[in-house]
């Protein structure tokens, strides 16, 4: 369970202070999903930063500079690779030949053994899950649609990705993990995160509840390309592509080794739950295993029930 988190600021409504207090609050209320590393990504005159530390967010100093228009964020609950070193954490960064790119993830791959085989990619000393899908993508030598939608049908488990490129485009991936995203269009900038709740509360805090802002959707299968005037544009990847391949077991195993943090107190609709997802050849044990990864209750029926109901009939979607 992580949180991803932004700023983007395409009117440059906010000061350079203005900016940095935002990032600061945003990323603290994300906390709730994460507190072993925080980072962010942004563009500078061209040239793609990172700033990440092993730290929670509420500990991090931010000194954005004031020619940064999109900010990139990610708080991190550690899973697989040691946040201990810095090479683990959010963002990734890797390289194209239009030049940098920056990928965080929230969620749990775990195929990335067999692609970096079948997909003669190079090991390298970064031991999270997550850099997968930025080897998938300098294979591909493009940040676009196409290589996200590539990337996105490759990989197997639980995912939302945001990728911003050294134009000040990001790109949103949903797959079956939450994700938020707000627009003030009056003033002109985009504020997203992990869940409602959280974008919420951090809008509460910073006292702009009443400035005015849309529920941008994104629903599971889509890419969101939002530019650098904060246009907004769209594509999709083959969600029944990631349902053929998928397989909880490998999942489970994997999930076994990782660190399980905290496992949810049962109610009456954890129990139905449970109850329920042995019909789909699952086990309670799964139930919990996908709780531990911070899934909701609704995420979990989505994972494990509605997509075998779904590819019953495909038609529904064509």
């Amino acid at each position: 369970m992580c949180s991803l988190f932004g700023l983007l600021d395409y009117n440059g409504v906010f000061s350079n202070r203005e900016k940095n207090a935002v990032l600061s609050v945003l990323s603290t209320e994300c906390e709730a999903r994460g507190i072993d590393a925080t980072g962010i990504a942004y563009n500078v005159n061209g040239k793609l930063s990172v700033f990440k530390k092993a730290l929670p967010a509420h500990k991090l100093y931010y000194a954005v500079p004031s020619s940064a228009k999109y900010v990139m964020g990610h708080t991190r609950l550690t899973t697989q690779g040691s946040e201990r070193h810095n090479y683990n954490n959010h963002p990734f960064t890797g390289i194209i030949p239009s030049g940098r790119f920056a990928l965080a993830h929230n969620g749990v791959l775990y195929n990335y053994t067999r692609l970096r085989k079948s997909e003669s990619l190079s090991t390298t000393k970064i031991q999270t899950d997550s850099y997968i899908a930025v080897q998938l993508l300098e294979k591909e030598k493009a940040i676009n649609f196409g290589s996200l939608k590539h990337m996105a049908e490759k990989v197997e488990g639980s995912f939302t990705f945001t990728v911003l490129d050294g134009q000040d485009n990001l790109y949103v991936v949903r797959g079956s993990n939450p994700f938020a995203l707000y627009q003030f269009p009056k003033p002109g900038f985009y504020l997203y995160a992990s869940t409602d709740e959280i974008l919420r509360k951090a809008i509460t805090r910073l006292g702009i509840q009443d400035w005015g802002y849309e529920h941008i959707l994104i629903s599971f299968g889509d890419i969101l390309k939002i530019d650098s005037r904060g246009r907004i544009k769209r594509g999709s990847f083959d969600v029944f592509e990631l349902y053929d391949d998928w397989d909880f077991r490998e999942y489970a195993v994997y999930r076994r080794n990782c660190v399980i943090t905290h496992r949810v107190t049962d109610n009456s609709y954890v129990q139905e739950l449970k109850s329920v997802v042995p019909f789909y050849g699952y086990s309670p044990d799964d139930v919990d295993c996908l709780f531990a990864d911070g899934f909701s209750c609704d995420e979990i029926e989505d994972m494990l029930c509605v997509p075998f109901r779904q590819k019953e009939n495909k038609r529904v979607y064509e």
